[in-house]
């Protein structure tokens, strides 16, 4: 079984991000409740199906999935663990969408959360 994704422009030595499956859905579930309805649909489609299949973001929506991340990020009511996850994956979404690449999300059953 997967238990873990592998973003792109993350922020160790090989470039990635390593997140357990459960924190990203978990992320998913809190973004709906502090972004407006209208804004937060791309993101919580990339969230909840994070896991089940590889997905690779063209440069623009990263761009676009970057924002809406930071926003999260920044927001009081998010707990810690998913701000931390979220601003992660907003930095590498921003960074994806500044060298004009797609952002691409992996799925794994080994490996840990890297912090």
């Amino acid at each position: 079984m997967t238990t873990h994704v592998i973003t792109s422009h993350g922020s160790d030595f090989f470039d990635q991000d390593q997140f357990p499956i459960r924190a990203l859905r978990e992320l998913g579930h809190y973004v709906r409740s502090i972004l407006p309805a209208a804004e937060h649909p791309p993101l919580t489609a990339l969230l909840d199906t994070a896991g089940d299949t590889a997905h690779t973001i063209a440069a623009d929506q990263a761009a676009q999935l970057a924002t809406l991340l930071r926003r999260a990020a920044d927001h009081r009511r998010l707990t810690r663990d998913c701000a931390h996850t979220a601003a992660l994956l907003g930095r590498a979404a921003a960074r994806a969408a500044a060298d004009t690449t797609p952002w691409t999300w992996t799925t794994t059953s080994e490996g840990t959360r890297q912090r």
